[in-house]
Order: C-alpha cells, then sequence, then structure tokens
C-alpha cells in the first residue's frame, strides 16, 4: 500500500476518502440551523439561553450596525478581543454577516501587543469586552463596540457565576467618558445600544473565497502574522470534524477553549453551528462549573486541552461525578500523558482523541480515528489532506519511521501571511505540482500511516497548549531600559509542560540594581502571561557563535540536561 494510504485501514467507517464541502459562507450556516430549527437552543451562558432564531436575529441586526453606522464593507477587518460568552460568538458571525473579515484577538494580550494587530490588519472597527477597553486607547480606531459580558446572563444569575460576568461597567457614565477622552477620534458604543441602533443588513455577497478569518500566529521574526483564511478554508475543518466523529442526533458541546484560538474557533463555534448544536459556555475555565454543566446539560462533546483535563480530574469527587452523557473526548495543542489519558478512560469510557493543526491550516490536519486511536500521536491525514515527510535541507522525501519536516497540502491551508509575501514564500514548497506548507514541526509515520510529532524545526515553546515564540518575547524584552541582550528559551514546568525562561545580560553600571524578579515583573505588565518569562536568569554574556550569532540551541540543551525529564 502507498505511504500516503497506509491509514486508509482505519478510515472511519462508512466516511469517503474525499468530501464535498458546502458552497457557502460560515454565516449560511448559521442561516441554515435557524431555518431548521429556530426554537432549537443555541448559546447557553451561565443559566440564559438563546436559541437559533434569536441568535441569527442578533446577528444580523447588529451586521446591520456594522454596515450603517460603521461603514463596514465587503474584505474589511474588525477585531474581536473578548473572553468567551455569548456576544463572542453573535459578534464573530455578525462581522461575517456584514461581508467582513474577522480579526480574532487573544484576551490575554496587552497594549503594544493589541495596537500591532490593529495596526497591522487595518482595522477599523473592534468588539471590545470593557475590562478590556484600556488596551485598545492607543490604537487608530474609528468606531469600538463595548462588551459587558453580563448583558447575555440570567436574572438571578446561575450558581458559579463569576465575577467578572457579573461586574458591573467599568465605564459607566464617567468611565465611559473619560474613555472617549482618551480616544477622542473613536466612536464608543454600547453592545446593547449598538442592537438597539442596528437594522437590516444589506444583501449578504460573501461566498466560499471571500475573506472570513484572520488568525494571528507569532513567528521566528519577532512581530505576529496574519493568517488569511477563508471561508472555504474555515468550512473545511468545520465540515471535516462532523464527518470524521459521531456527534449524534443533538449535540451539546462544552465550550472550554478560548474562541480567539482556532481549534476553540473551529471545534466549539464554527462546526457546531454548522450541525446545530447547543454550545454551553464558560467565560474561563472553572472544573467545578464544567464538571456541573457536563451532568445538568448532559454535554455530549468536550474538546479541551491537557492541563484542563488533568484539572478535572485532580477535583476532589470527580469520580462520584455523572460524566456518563459524553461521547466525544479530545483535543490538541499539547500531547496527552498517557497516565492522564488512562485515567480520563477509566472515569468516561472513553479515550482522548489527540489531533494536530496549526493556525495557518485553522486547527486539525491530523486525528486520530475514533475507533483504534493512538496515544501521544498526532492521528492520520485528514479527508483530502496529503501530508508527506521531508527532509527539511535537501526537501527529498522521507519514508516510514524516517524522520524530517512535516508538509502538508490540504483545503484548510491558509492563502498566506497578511502583508508578508516574503514570509508567504518561504512558507511552502511545491511538491508534484502541489503546494505544500511547511509546517516547521519534525516527525515520522509509522508503518499503519500515524504521524507522530517528536521535535521543532522552529524555535518554539509550548506553555501549557499556547504557542510562545522566543523571538517575539526576546523583541519586547529589548525595550527594557536595562536589558543589553537575551535569549529566550524553554524550561521544564510540572503543570504547563514547558514554560518561558529569559536568560538577560544587563547594562553593567545597572547589575546591582536589577534582578531576575524585577525584569519578571516588568515583564508581566507588557505581555501576556503566558508569554512572559516566568524564570529570569542574569548573566554576564551569552554564548555567540563565530558569526556573532546568540547561540540560543546551546542555551536550551543546557537547560534541558539541568532538568531531566520529558519536556
Amino acid at each position: 500500500m502507498p505511504a500516503l494510504t497506509l491509514h486508509h485501514r482505519f478510515w472511519p467507517q462508512g466516511q469517503p476518502f474525499s468530501l464535498e464541502y458546502p458552497e457557502r459562507s460560515l454565516y449560511g450556516n448559521l442561516l441554515e440551523s435557524a431555518r431548521r430549527r429556530p426554537g432549537h437552543p443555541m448559546l447557553v451562558f451561565y443559566g440564559a439561553t438563546i436559541s437559533y432564531g434569536e441568535g441569527l436575529a442578533i446577528v444580523d441586526r447588529m451586521a446591520g450596525f456594522l454596515q450603517r453606522e460603521c461603514g463596514v464593507g465587503r474584505g474589511d477587518r474588525v477585531l474581536l478581543y473578548m473572553q468567551n460568552s455569548p456576544q463572542s460568538i453573535l459578534s464573530c458571525y455578525a462581522i461575517l454577516r456584514a461581508d467582513a473579515m474577522v480579526v480574532p484577538v487573544n484576551p490575554m494580550l496587552l497594549g503594544d501587543e493589541v495596537v500591532h494587530i490593529a495596526s497591522d490588519s487595518g482595522a477599523r472597527v473592534a468588539f471590545v469586552a470593557e475590562e478590556l477597553a484600556a488596551h485598545v486607547v492607543p490604537a487608530a480606531l474609528d468606531h469600538v463596540v463595548l462588551i459587558r459580558y453580563r448583558d447575555c446572563i440570567a436574572d438571578p444569575p446561575a450558581p458559579r457565576t463569576p465575577a467578572a460576568v457579573l461586574a458591573e461597567p467599568v465605564a459607566g457614565a464617567s468611565g465611559l467618558a473619560a474613555l472617549s477622552s482618551a480616544m477622542p477620534v473613536t466612536r464608543i458604543v454600547r453592545w446593547t445600544d449598538a442592537l438597539a441602533a442596528g437594522a437590516e443588513p444589506a444583501p449578504a455577497l460573501a461566498g466560499p473565497d471571500d475573506l472570513a478569518v484572520l488568525p494571528y500566529s507569532s513567528g521566528t521574526t519577532g512581530k505576529p502574522k496574519g493568517c488569511i483564511h477563508t471561508h472555504r478554508t474555515a468550512m473545511a475543518t468545520a465540515y471535516m470534524h462532523l464527518r470524521w466523529s459521531d456527534w449524534g442526533e443533538a449535540p451539546v458541546i462544552l465550550a472550554t477553549l478560548p474562541l480567539f484560538h482556532v481549534t476553540g474557533m473551529q471545534s466549539n463555534m464554527n462546526a457546531p453551528i454548522l450541525v446545530g448544536a447547543t454550545i454551553v459556555m464558560i467565560q474561563r475555565w472553572d472544573r467545578e462549573a464544567a464538571a456541573d454543566l457536563i451532568e445538568s446539560m448532559k454535554i455530549s462533546s468536550w474538546t479541551c486541552i491537557t492541563t484542563m483535563a488533568t484539572d478535572l480530574l485532580s477535583m476532589p469527587g470527580i469520580d462520584k461525578r455523572d460524566l456518563s452523557s459524553l461521547r466525544r473526548l479530545g483535543g490538541g495543542g499539547a500531547a496527552m500523558p498517557a497516565a492522564v489519558a488512562a485515567r480520563l478512560q477509566s472515569l468516561t469510557g472513553l479515550e482522548y482523541i489527540e489531533g494536530y493543526g496549526m493556525t495557518e491550516t485553522i486547527a486539525p490536519t491530523h486525528l486520530n480515528p475514533n475507533a483504534r486511536p493512538k496515544r501521544q500521536c498526532a492521528g492520520v491525514p485528514l479527508f483530502d489532506v496529503d501530508a508527506r515527510v521531508i527532509d527539511p535541507d535537501t526537501l527529498s522525501e522521507r519514508g516510514v519511521g524516517e524522520s524530517g519536516e512535516i508538509v502538508v497540502h490540504a483545503p484548510q491551508v491558509f492563502l498566506g501571511y497578511w502583508n508578508n509575501p516574503r514570509a508567504t514564500e518561504a512558507a511552502f514548497i511545491e511538491i508534484e505540482g502541489k503546494r505544500f506548507l511547511r509546517t516547521g514541526d519534525i516527525g515520522h509515520y509509522d508503518d499503519e500511516g500515524y504521524f507522530f510529532i517528536t521535535d521543532r524545526l522552529k524555535r518554539m515553546i509550548n506553555a501549557a497548549g499556547y504557542k510562545v515564540w522566543p523571538a517575539e518575547v526576546e523583541a519586547m524584552m529589548y525595550a527594557h531600559p536595562d536589558i543589553l541582550e537575551a535569549c529566550v528559551i524553554a524550561a521544564r514546568d510540572e503543570r504547563r509542560g514547558e514554560t518561558v525562561k529569559a536568560i538577560v545580560v544587563v547594562r553593567p553600571e545597572r547589575r546591582d540594581q536589577v534582578s531576575g524578579d524585577s525584569v519578571a515583573a516588568w515583564c508581566r505588565e507588557r505581555m501576556a502571561a503566558y508569554k512572559a518569562p516566568r524564570i529570569v536568569e542574569i548573566v554576564d554574556s551569552l554564548p555567540r557563535s563565530a558569526s556573532g550569532k546568540i547561540m540560543w540551541r546551546e542555551l536550551q540543551e543546557r537547560e534541558l540536561r539541568a532538568v531531566p525529564g520529558p519536556c
């Protein structure tokens, strides 16, 4: 059997190897689901329920506001900067209904990180949670729609509703005036007022090849890059999700992954809306709330990362909880430890289905077959995915068990990096007349066609599923007035797998006044929590090559030798 089809022996029963994908926009999925079952619950958030019919009406009205009041047109980019909430999904689909492009922003990003995405994408309009509004003040925005989470919860609130959701507006009458003063050229309007001012949107124009989503992926050059996805590329993985697994007749999804991230976006939003599922949301991870909802809402599908699963299993009394409604359990981002997977299986009767994907592929290119998964394995190539392993230097193709760089040709592969043709060109190679994405991940496939990730060609730190790019962190650290040089590497972390460590050289005259703790504190004020170095080591000098480059790999290997164990 040819190497490219070895895995076909373990294909989901009754499924073809190639799919015919819906030829419509992502908004079209919501429209179809609302027409089929308008009264069916679409979103459940701390006791409040929004049906598909209600959700569609909100999306259409907000799209009309974007078009008529904000001047949003076809292909325009609109920022989405908030925690998981009904507004995050409804705003996303309103942007799509307005024929515009969603720019999801990690709510953990701060200040300059947010401004870079706003500036690079050219976005002039943003949906922003009130507690994050201060971070968009320096951005050149024309319109900001302020989100308050409590506008979409039950009255009285459900048990375990977090304080962050219950919070009164941080921008009350005086606060809103102060925010308006800080952003004098920006029109600021609350979500509820925007809905009230909304109207019937113009006819929908966006089709499969229109711009849809611009998620930002960090990289080796120090600044995050926007990954261009169309409705077609995003539809591909949403549809693949549904065809690969048995979702059941009336799936109920527990959405705990952040929706700004492509895995959460596809498995917790776009695929469920395509099938008309109920999406049960929590704002941020809370193991007690998750266990309560699995029981009370009869959750059938849960996509999570390793740290969430580990945290749930460590909860006192978890063995006595009724988790029997679950029929799908899986995720990605980092390999699931065998011991945790075994405990999950004992508790739920389900194997944790691992997968592999990138921001550039808007979630998975590989998943394990549900009937025959392998642990700590990326899985097999999905429908229409041509995945190969090549020598990263010679580009020659490798065989069974031979290590090399994984490359993929697939319908979900992005078009390229936003306004960055050089990076786009470097990301692709041609094999047999087809355009393949270079993933930068080192791995191999076994004699059954299952792929395993074993190393990285790129400098990258995987902190509990969050990808951290050392060059980006280093670039931000050089803004510290006392830092002469910085090198960022991965350090082992029992809970997160890896964490960020910075090795820095400070100005000689400031050596006695600067500590590792003070540098770490400075970083926490300016970077997302998962990026900020948790460990800062101050040294006299960094090792350099003959050409003067900092030898980061030597420092990384030294760190791994000093603290043995899996990383």
